[in-house]
Order: C-alpha cells, then sequence, then structure tokens
C-alpha cells in the first residue's frame, strides 16, 4: 500500500474519521460481539466454559435484568423473577451468575472494560490534543447511546451497588475525567489551549453533559436533537472555553 492510499485509508477510518459509521466498524459493541464481550469479561465467574454455549443464555439475562430493572428497580429483582423472565431454571442461573452483586459487578465490569478499550486505543494513534477531544467526545457518546441500557442501569442502580461496587463506579467516572485533563493539559502546554481555570472543573462540567445523552434521551428527542449535533454542541463550548486556536 503505498503511502498516499494509506493516508486516504486513514483518514475514513476511526479515530481520524469521528462519523458513528466509522466508530461501530472499528468497535463491535452490538449482537453477537457484545455477547463474546460480555463473556471474556465474566467468563471467570461462571460455571459454563464454553462461550458459544454461554452467549444465548448470557443475551437472556443481562436483556431481562435491564427490563426487569426498569419496571420494578434492580433493588426490588430477585433472581427468581429473572428466572421467570429468562425460563431459565434457577440451578442453569447460578452456573452464570452467584448472585445479584454478581449480575450488577458483571455489568459495571463490561461497560468499564469496553471504556476503557475505546479510550486507550486513542492514545496508539498520531492525534493532536484538539482531535484527540473530539475523538474523546465522539466516543463516549456513541458507546453510550449503543450501550445505553449498560450505562443506564450504572448510572440508577449505583446507590443499591454494595460498597466496593459503588467505589468502583466512582473511581470510573474519575478517570474519565482525568483523561479530559491530561488532554486540557497538553493543549495548553503545545498552545492550542488556553484556560485560566480549574481543569478539574471543567472536565467534570464535560462529563456531566456527556451523561445527559444516557440519562435525559426523552428531552433530546422532543427537541429533535441528534447525536452528531449534541457531540458538535459539546465540543464547540469546550472549545471555546479553552479558547481554541487552529
Amino acid at each position: 500500500m503505498n503511502n498516499a492510499v494509506k493516508l486516504e485509508t486513514e483518514q475514513l477510518s476511526w479515530p481520524h474519521n469521528t462519523g458513528m459509521d466509522a466508530f461501530k466498524r472499528a468497535w463491535l459493541l452490538e449482537g453477537e460481539p457484545l455477547w463474546e464481550r460480555v463473556f471474556a469479561v465474566h467468563h471467570e465467574r461462571m460455571q459454563i466454559k464454553n462461550g458459544k454455549t454461554a452467549l444465548k443464555n448470557l443475551q437472556k439475562i443481562f436483556t431481562c435484568t435491564f427490563r426487569l430493572a426498569n419496571s420494578q428497580g434492580f433493588h426490588s429483582m430477585s433472581l427468581r423473577d429473572l428466572s421467570r423472565e429468562t425460563e431459565i431454571s434457577m440451578g442453569g442461573l447460578y452456573a452464570y451468575i452467584g448472585s445479584k452483586s454478581d449480575l450488577a459487578a458483571a455489568i459495571a465490569a463490561v461497560v468499564r472494560q469496553t471504556i476503557d478499550d475505546v479510550l486507550s486505543d486513542l492514545t496508539l494513534h498520531n492525534l493532536d490534543p484538539y482531535e484527540r477531544l473530539k475523538a474523546l467526545i465522539y466516543a463516549d457518546l456513541y458507546m453510550n447511546d449503543i450501550l445505553h441500557q449498560w450505562y443506564y442501569f450504572c448510572f440508577l442502580e449505583a446507590k443499591g451497588l454494595d460498597k466496593a461496587q459503588r467505589e468502583e463506579a466512582i473511581q470510573m467516572e474519575f478517570r474519565f475525567d482525568l483523561r479530559l485533563q491530561d488532554i486540557f493539559s497538553e493543549g495548553i502546554q503545545t498552545g492550542v489551549f488556553r484556560y485560566d481555570g480549574e481543569l478539574p472543573l471543567l472536565a467534570a462540567g464535560t462529563t456531566a453533559m456527556l451523561q445527559q445523552w444516557y440519562l435525559k434521551r426523552w428531552k433530546f428527542q422532543q427537541l429533535g436533537t441528534n447525536i452528531q449535533q449534541y457531540a458538535e454542541y459539546i465540543l464547540s463550548n469546550l472549545l471555546n472555553s479553552l479558547n481554541y486556536k487552529k
């Protein structure tokens, strides 16, 4: 592949191309690849070790968990409720999850691992601070759009998790804030960003804006705002705050 063709290919690929189609080509987070990811994250806690056997039941278990959590709350849901909803016997269910705590931990672990995989990958590309900031904003919105139920569960049900799981959820958000702060700092050091305020507050405010996409989807639907428009809005506000110079 000559250099011109290689450059054109890179420009059409994530993260140089920040369109959702490019993201979905790079990161398969739906259908069977998603359940393969769930198996990879959770298999050490399962008695079932055969991935092909497990995928169908994992899909049932997590899909029904989200449905029950939305209708009656995860705190009120019992494993017997889940057994009835999935049509998997209690014994069969215990082969996949040992307790509700294990189930919640698995959901959080899938989200945490996916965020780490996608965002860590950005550091492998030759992106300047502006490009990396843009890719991070778009990637987070795409992930929480595709994995909406997973993100929503982690946020809404955090208060019902045990202490260790709550701490993991808090640390996951802090790590995301730190990724933002690192990009802000790099941009300031290289002169493309200028900011005299508190970087932790700017990062925290940005994270809160991103969370609105999965917490208040109904509002954006009523406004007729699509994900690209919202991503551009967040990025534009950030660049204004950072006095971005092209």
